[in-house]
């Protein structure tokens, strides 16, 4: 045993760590009692040695590249940037809206918890990769539960990552034209091919986003990741700074058009009053904060919340390149990138909703347009987020090549030539499918409520159960305990976020019935 115990030290990345490193608990033993109570070798490999072959040094000494192998080079600050990028996403804004259903406690406990459970979810995917010494999500899975395993977490982070980068583009595609127009004061009807968002997303993706998935690793995104981060800065800096230039109740912009069909009419209208072009609120009862709010659209904030923080198909690979990487190091990397991101949620949503209150919407920068849809900052705004969510497509992509390639050319050295074919055949679908399906966003919201919980809660869980040796830590200890719970509660979300999306499905048909 003693050869082998020294052997499964060596680390994806090549390099050997001793016993005493934090880089994850040693491997004590290589047997494992099955169900029947009879001992097997818990890290056989099926196929033949193909597996261990990517991990383990050759007979002359020297590890053979695979497209997993990088040498760690990317350093902690970029590391930070990256994974920082990783969460965030369009998502924050939408906080507001959110902070307007829940009230500001219990926003704020919701947003805490989900970033302890965050936290907590990536300790357990480093813990068992430590153990093996695997650093790629699907291997992990692998070595849990043998090829279903990897196919199933491959196919979690494919679906998980295009609905994502879908969603993205979508919002390049529907928000850049409405930008280049109030720059330009152009006319919304003209047939401009500038305004076309299909040629806009299309542009965007082969002179932006393509050269940069092309990079060889992750690492080298740090860049793009923190200019990425400072525009989301600038974001959260307006929207503070508009919380103390708009009063409330506010004067809502109404066309031109509107006003001069009813030039000499003041109309009352749901608690508005028209007159010259501007909607005057008539009342400041709304213009109070809430602590704790219940209503019907408090349950479909959780899930919002709940997949605030989803970066976990990109936590292994940042770890395979981080340099001289070890298991506190990485977890230190998650935890500022957490923390980072839960200020910026927190002031984001908090300013946000201080600014309008319960007349905020779904989407925060739309409640802008609502009093000067020309106003010079927001239109800033609104292309420092586009640029956000431009920057963060190629980090996002990273994982879903790396998925595809463990699950088809897992055994296969690096090639330039799929490394390429690979981000464009990727970037041509999820164009195709943001061009060509108008409904992409309800069908990216069923892959999201089933492929986002397995990578948050169910995996890292089941994944971290089964690799663990019963030596170290028994099914009824309490590490393990508390990770029965974790995967627990991301059954319960998934069946909470299918029937929200199916309600709604429902309920949106009846309406269309009673329509008709």
């Amino acid at each position: 045993m003693e050869p082998a115990h020294s052997e499964m030290n060596i680390l994806s990345n090549g390099k050997s760590h001793e016993l005493g490193d934090d880089m994850g608990i040693p491997m004590k033993t290589m047997l494992e009692e099955d169900q029947n109570g009879t001992q097997t070798v818990r890290y056989d490999d099926p196929e033949g040695g193909l597996e261990n072959e990517e991990f383990l040094p050759s007979t002359d000494g020297k590890k053979p590249m695979r497209f997993t192998d990088f040498e760690g080079k990317t350093s902690f600050g970029m590391s930070v940037f990256n994974l920082g990028n990783a969460i965030m996403g369009s998502g924050i804004l939408g906080l507001a809206y959110a902070m307007a259903n829940t009230g500001i406690l219990l926003f704020l406990f919701l947003l805490t918890a989900v970033a302890a459970l965050s936290s907590y979810s990536i300790h357990l995917l480093l813990k068992a990769s430590g153990i093996v010494g695997i650093r790629a999500y699907e291997q992990l899975g692998y070595r849990a539960f043998g090829t279903p395993g990897k196919m199933a977490a491959g196919i979690a982070i494919t679906l998980q990552n295009i609905g994502a980068m879908s969603s993205y583009l979508f919002i390049v595609k529907s928000e850049l034209p409405l930008v280049i127009q109030a720059f330009l004061k152009a006319d919304p009807n003209s047939d401009l091919w500038y305004l076309n968002g299909n040629y806009l997303v299309i542009m965007v993706s082969t002179s932006i986003i393509l050269p940069l998935a092309l990079m060889k690793q992750l690492g080298y995104l740090g860049y793009t990741s923190g200019f990425s981060l400072s525009c989301m800065v600038f974001f959260l800096t307006a929207v503070i700074y508009k919380k103390f230039q708009i009063t409330c109740p506010f004067e809502e912009f109404v066309a031109n058009s509107t006003a001069a069909a009813l030039p000499h009419l003041n109309i009352s209208n749901h608690g508005h009053e028209y007159n010259n072009g501007v909607v005057h609120e008539d009342n400041d009862s709304h213009c109070f904060p809430s602590m704790f709010t219940i209503n019907s659209q408090t349950a479909y904030t959780i899930p919002i919340l709940a997949f605030a923080f989803v970066c976990h198909p990109e936590v292994l690979p940042i770890y395979t390149e981080l340099r001289n990487p070890t298991q506190k190091k990485m977890q230190k990397v998650s935890n500022i990138s957490i923390l980072v991101m839960y200020c910026m949620y927190f002031l984001a949503a908090l300013f946000g909703y201080l600014t309008f209150y319960e007349k905020v919407e779904p989407e925060l920068l739309h409640t802008y347009n609502r009093i000067d849809p020309y106003d010079t900052l927001i239109l800033c705004v609104r292309v420092a987020v586009l640029t956000a969510v431009t920057l963060t497509v190629p980090i996002v992509l990273f994982p879903v090549r790396r998925a595809i390639q463990q699950m088809l050319f897992s055994t296969k050295s690096f090639s330039w030539f799929r490394h390429i074919a690979i981000a464009v055949i990727l970037l041509t679908f999820i164009n195709m499918l943001v061009i060509f399906a108008p409904n992409i966003l309800d069908i990216f919201g069923i892959i999201g409520a089933t492929s986002a919980p397995c990578l948050i809660f169910i995996f890292p869980a089941v994944f971290y159960i089964r690799i663990v040796p019963k030596a170290d830590e028994p099914m009824r200890s309490i590490p393990k305990i508390v990770a029965v719970c974790f995967a627990a509660l991301g059954v319960s979300f998934m069946v909470m976020s299918l029937s929200f999306i199916f309600t709604d499905w429902i309920t949106g048909s009846s309406h269309a019935a009673g329509g008709h």
